[in-house]
């Protein structure tokens, strides 16, 4: 039933996202970027408040706010990792997948063409 709870989740985070998405068309990239803190943000207090293994994290943290935004799954390892006192990996971390995923979006593009 694991997935089951990821897949509804993940159905309601992406109807989400579209609606914000809808909401703030025409002012991109806003609508991405409240998504991305939105997101960010109820990653951070679902982790805080839940912990480690309640059952609903499934459900609203890899359901939900990873069919929201994934974003919030990188703000999340990122954060646990400095939290860990792991702070030069967290660093490397988030400038690795900054620039790598800009350059993914450029390879793919530029494939695309």
């Amino acid at each position: 039933m694991d997935w089951l709870q990821v897949a509804l989740g993940g159905a309601v985070g992406s109807v989400a996202r579209h609606a914000i998405g809808l909401a703030l068309a025409g002012l991109a990239p806003l609508g991405t970027l409240a998504v991305n803190l939105l997101g960010c943000a109820l990653i951070g207090w679902l982790h805080g408040r839940l912990g480690q293994v309640a059952p609903e994290r499934l459900l609203l943290m890899t359901g939900f706010c990873g069919g929201f935004t994934t974003w919030s799954a990188f703000g999340l390892e990122t954060i646990r990792l400095g939290n860990e006192g792991r702070v030069g990996a967290a660093a490397a971390y988030a400038a690795v997948t900054v620039v790598l995923c800009l350059a993914a979006v450029a390879a793919g593009w530029a494939l695309a063409r």
